[in-house]
């Protein structure tokens, strides 16, 4: 099956001289949640607002569903909803109102029971006739969701679609989001919340000064750039680690009641098996051992950090 977006040898300078973007190739599925990570100025905004026809490329192309977005600009543009960082809407018009306005800005024709199912599916059925001025921050950013809904687009951008949001209304979103996803629609996602992307996306892309540096399945990078952590709780507390031990590269933590040993989980040897002989026979004993994985903040931090 196509992808539903190609990006080939996409660049972006601006005026200033800012090369915001640098010949970027990227392949987007249909109906995949993708979510695209990097830290503030790497590319992200401005490859959105290419993909969604509001910055003009310097060079490079983009097909959306097939279409180019230039060459066939609405008909690429009519297959995108785009949630925006900023809660920008109409103060004074209702919940109703302004998602049934933004359908109509597409060409789409009136369809009160699809901006129902809209409104139900993102709990705002209830606050309907509500004006937006008088909605909570959560509830300002569900509209933004409904208006991008609206006129029915194959692929949703959400630009920290969580951002400002509190904890419980996030997971609802979650929820929302993973629906989206499985009635077909294809999910990009920026968030500076990494929990976010490691626990919905597909696949996860890093931009870095302009630049697509990964694009990998979400659990494969994981077990590729992942490592785990052996933390054993000690019988009696240690003051130092035995320089017998310094092969390891053993750490103390919790008072010297712990003793962690961080491993790579694709070495054909992990060391462990020794380590315990090791521990044994330097008469230092445990109560308890648990290993944890790297999550997807810690490996994020270390491929940015290596390209700096």
């Amino acid at each position: 099956m196509p992808p539903i977006i190609s990006v080939s040898g996409l660049s972006k300078t601006y005026a200033t001289g800012l090369q915001a973007l640098k010949q970027v190739d990227l392949e987007i599925r249909r109906g995949e949640i993708f979510a695209l990570l990097g830290p503030n100025g790497a590319g992200k905004t401005t490859l959105i607002g290419i993909v969604c026809g509001i910055v003009t490329p310097t060079g490079g192309s983009v097909t959306v569903g097939g279409h180019d977005i230039v060459r066939e600009y609405r008909a690429s543009r009519a297959m995108i909803g785009l949630v925006p960082q900023e809660l920008t809407t109409n103060a004074f018009e209702t919940v109703w109102q302004t998602v049934s306005f933004t359908r109509g800005l597409f060409g789409k024709p009136a369809n009160p029971a699809h901006v129902e199912k809209v409104l139900r599916e993102l709990s705002l059925w209830e606050r309907r006739k509500s004006k937006i001025i008088t909605l909570s921050g959560g509830m300002k950013r569900r509209v933004l969701i409904a208006k991008a809904l609206a006129h029915e687009p194959q692929v949703l951008f959400l630009d920290e679609p969580t951002a400002g949001v509190d904890v419980e209304l996030r997971q609802d979103m979650w929820q929302v989001i993973r629906a989206l996803r499985d009635s077909g629609v294809t999910i990009i996602l920026t968030t500076h919340y990494i929990e976010e992307a490691e626990l919905m996306a597909d696949r996860v892309g890093v931009i870095n000064k302009g630049e697509i540096i990964l694009v990998e399945e979400k659990a494969e990078l994981m077990r590729k750039l992942g490592q785990k952590r052996l933390t054993l709780h000690l019988a009696e507390p240690l003051k130092e680690v035995p320089s017998k031990l310094a092969p390891y590269r053993l750490s103390l933590s919790a008072n010297g009641r712990e003793l962690v040993y961080t491993y790579d989980t694709r070495a054909a040897r992990t060391g462990i098996t020794g380590l315990l002989d090791d521990l044994t026979a330097a008469g230092i004993g445990f109560k308890d051992l648990h290993t944890t994985q790297s999550s997807l903040e810690e490996i994020f931090v270390d491929l940015v950090g290596r390209r700096r």
